[in-house]
């Protein structure tokens, strides 16, 4: 081996210099001859010589192989010929070691140009920049969406659109941003998300850009024609009756086609006339009743945001709930994780929002008798303000799930079908979102978040 070679030559070398010194030494103490005592001094200086120039010499091909490995010359070879034996297995090694740096290097070519084209092919576009906006990397689709063809610096962007750039500017890892702008009188709707790294002490930022309008135009095509589809049932409900009613009374009215005569008008059918208008009366309240709850649900006031605290809200809906119907055989418990945790939002809003949750929770449990309705007050994951309403009711199926917020779609004999539809509108104005998460049998979790 190379360090038992190297080693073997430095001890023979340094055992002669001790030789010849200790030597030199008895012989000057002997002072017996000064032609012996000449030849140990040449001796030494010859061995030390020899041991210097021999540890030079590998130094240097040592240094030599480190300067190429500094420079990335991965072409350098060290001759494996040599005659000295430490020198040709030193060679080897270097060799080998440099043969290893090469196929390192080529591995690392081939990730990086496989990770290229693999982002190439992304239809998401990711832009990488550092700290001080200098773009690193963007693939294809990034320019696509962007409707540039080269892009330095996130500055380029302000050319695009300033509120896009403004969106890019001051995104934070981890965070989400939904950017509306229009390119060459086209409006393009992008999803914007953030994720921060460290690459050799410089801070990265890996941005991914995603076109969301044509994901946008299906979900709301799909919504309204969910919405058309409860329309069309209920109107539908409410006409049938009266339209086969209607054409009851005329026959009441009609002999061969023509109108009969009053005489023949009786008592009975004067009754049955009234009855019959009473039912399309009531048919077409019922109607008007409905359209005016379409109205309401198209007409979410503008909220009026202040800042208050979450628990001074939930302190109003606990007195709400005292006064519900049914409320002493559901318990309703609260839990904070800040008790000064304040919301900026318009709070008659939220507070109609949560009321709703928490009446429907209260319907739920109805025929629950451990029936308990949780309100916990926090964080999400994203440290953004929660408030979540929990049961543990029967829970909603999962064939309900998707269809618990279409307008007038419910599942109770009472409801209208509207509530979860405004609440999720009016948290939806506050720039805020209200989902839902349900197993059957285990209870359901509203949660609205800020």
């Amino acid at each position: 081996m190379i360090s038992r070679n190297l080693y073997l030559n430095i001890v023979i070398r340094v055992t002669l210099v001790v030789i010849f010194s200790v030597l030199l030494g008895y012989l000057l103490v002997r002072d017996d001859s000064f032609r012996y005592s000449l030849i140990c001094i040449i001796a030494v200086i010859a061995v030390t010589v020899s041991l210097i120039s021999y540890l030079n010499s590998t130094n240097r091909k040592i240094r030599f192989f480190f300067d190429s490995v500094r420079n990335e010359d991965s072409s350098l070879s060290f001759p494996t010929d040599a005659r000295n034996r430490t020198f040709r297995e030193l060679n080897k090694s270097m060799n080998a070691v440099n043969r290893q740096i090469q196929q390192l290097k080529i591995d690392n070519r081939n990730q990086e140009q496989y990770f290229q084209i693999l982002i190439e092919h992304l239809a998401t576009g990711i832009i990488t920049y550092d700290s001080k906006g200098y773009v690193i990397n963007t693939n294809s689709a990034a320019k696509k969406l962007l409707s540039v063809e080269v892009l330095n610096h996130i500055h380029q962007i302000e050319r695009i659109d300033d509120k896009l750039y403004q969106a890019v500017k001051n995104i934070k890892p981890n965070e989400r941003k939904l950017v509306s702008f229009h390119i060459d009188r086209d409006e393009v709707q992008l999803s914007l998300k953030a994720t921060s790294f460290r690459l050799q002490d410089k801070e990265m930022v890996i941005l991914s850009v995603q076109d969301i309008k044509n994901e946008l135009d299906e979900k709301e095509l799909e919504s309204w024609m969910k919405l058309i589809r409860v329309l069309m049932h209920e109107i539908m409900n409410s006409i049938a009756p009266i339209t086969s009613l209607s054409e009851s009374l005329s026959r009441i009215y009609l002999s061969n086609g023509k109108p009969v005569s009053p005489e023949h008008v009786t008592v009975k059918t004067i009754s049955t006339t009234l009855q019959g208008l009473n039912v399309i009366k009531d048919q077409g309240r019922g109607l008007m009743s409905f359209v005016e709850s379409f109205r309401q649900l198209t007409r979410v006031p503008e909220p009026v945001r202040n800042n208050f605290k979450v628990a001074d809200l939930v302190s109003r809906i606990q007195i709400l709930y005292s006064s519900l119907d049914n409320s002493d055989k559901v318990s309703l418990s609260v839990s904070y994780q800040d008790t000064e945790q304040e919301i900026f939002a318009d709070q008659n809003l939220i507070s109609q929002v949560l009321l709703n949750l928490v009446k429907n929770a209260l319907e739920a449990n109805e025929n629950n008798p451990g029936g308990e309705i949780r309100i916990i007050a926090g964080t999400d994951s994203n440290e953004r303000p929660e408030i979540c309403v929990a049961d543990n009711g029967p829970g909603i199926p999962e064939e309900n799930l998707d269809e618990i917020f279409v307008p007038f779609f419910t599942t109770r004999k009472t409801g209208s079908g509207i509530g979860l539809s405004i609440s999720r509108q009016i948290m939806r104005v506050h720039g805020g979102n209200l989902k839902v998460r349900s197993a059957p049998g285990r209870g359901t979790v509203f949660c609205m978040t800020f």
